[in-house]
């Protein structure tokens, strides 16, 4: 697994990837020696690189960084590659973007331009970290809690729905990119369903929440 962007949900996602046995290839925009605390605490399986080279690195690399910060995601590493998207526009961070402010657009399909062959999932961009963290279940458990997921490569959506079994949590498909919308901040599956924040363990939540909270999501 390779990292773009080691913010909370990166780091998060990676401490459950090596939990559950996987490689991880952290990176951030200030470079691997910024990172050398969190991946000596992360253990054997973690190591810190340059953005490319952890693109280059993973079989799946995960981008999570601010949605002003797509023109740096290195592209040609990423060419053939199953990606997720795991980043939310935030005008007050991110700077209005006509085409996100308009919703002509979502932001994993931004993201697509400027990494036109990869193969990009939608997912984690629902859930609070800390309820990332705390929630997952292993396969079978009564509580395990579902995630949607989003995007046009039914491979990389395959290959992400084993990767995130593998981590603690099933599945809800929620369409192509040009669906995840129904994902994103504000919308009926953003956070709530877990919980609030206040509450850092969260809740379980079962599939047909999931499928009933994408649903109601007005665009």
């Amino acid at each position: 697994m390779g990292f773009i962007g080691s913010g909370s949900i990166g780091r998060t996602l990676a401490r459950l990837a090596v939990g559950a046995g996987h490689q991880v290839v952290l990176s951030n925009s200030r470079g691997p020696e910024t990172l050398a605390d969190t991946a000596a605490e992360l253990g054997p399986r973690a190591s810190a690189a340059t953005s490319e080279e952890a693109a280059t690195a993973g079989d799946i690399v995960v981008v999570t960084v601010p949605v002003s910060a797509f023109p740096h995601v290195p592209a040609a590493p990423l060419a053939g590659k199953t990606v997720i998207d795991t980043c939310n526009y935030g005008p007050e961070r991110d700077g209005h973007i006509p085409e996100l402010d308009s919703k002509s657009l979502t932001s994993s399909e931004l993201l697509l331009r400027y990494v036109p062959d990869a193969l990009l999932v939608k997912a984690f961009n629902n859930i609070f970290f800390k309820h990332l963290l705390s929630l997952a279940r292993p396969a079978g458990a009564a509580d395990r809690s579902y995630l949607p997921i989003a995007g046009d490569s039914a491979p990389a959506k395959a290959a992400v729905t084993e990767f995130i079994d593998s981590i603690g949590y099933s599945v809800v498909d929620a369409g192509t990119l040009a669906d995840s919308w129904r994902q994103a901040t504000g919308t009926p599956v953003w956070g709530t369903p877990y919980g609030p924040y206040s509450n850092e363990k969260g809740q379980p939540v079962g599939e047909d929440a999931i499928r009933s909270a994408l649903a109601t999501a007005t665009r």
